[in-house]
C-alpha cells in the first residue's frame, strides 16, 4: 500500500503543512526538520502524524532545536503539531 504524503506552503498564512501520517520514527521528525530549514523566522509548520511516538519526539525536537512547539493536539489517533521557526 502506497502512503501519500503532502507538503504544501500557504504564503497567505505563512504556514507550511506536512502530512506524515503512515510514517514512523524517525521519519516524521526527519521530514519536519528538513522543511523547517526552508522556513523563515516566524513562519510555522503544521505536521499531521499518527505514530504513537510522535508527541514525545516532537517535544524533544522543539526543545533540542529551540523551535517553539505552539500546538500539540490529538484527535482520533492523528496528532497535530505546529512548530514555529525561531
Amino acid at each position: 500500500m502506497a502512503v501519500r504524503r503532502f507538503l504544501t506552503m500557504s504564503a497567505v498564512q505563512g504556514m507550511a503543512h506536512l502530512d506524515a501520517r503512515g510514517l514512523f520514527c524517525p521519519m516524521p521528525i526527519l521530514k519536519a526538520s528538513s522543511l523547517m530549514e526552508t522556513l523563515k523566522p516566524g513562519e510555522q509548520l503544521e505536521v499531521l502524524a499518527d505514530d504513537p511516538a510522535a508527541p514525545s519526539d516532537f517535544a524533544a525536537f522543539a526543545k533540542r532545536t529551540g523551535h517553539p512547539l505552539r500546538e500539540n493536539t490529538e484527535s482520533a489517533g492523528t496528532y497535530r503539531f505546529v512548530l514555529e521557526h525561531k
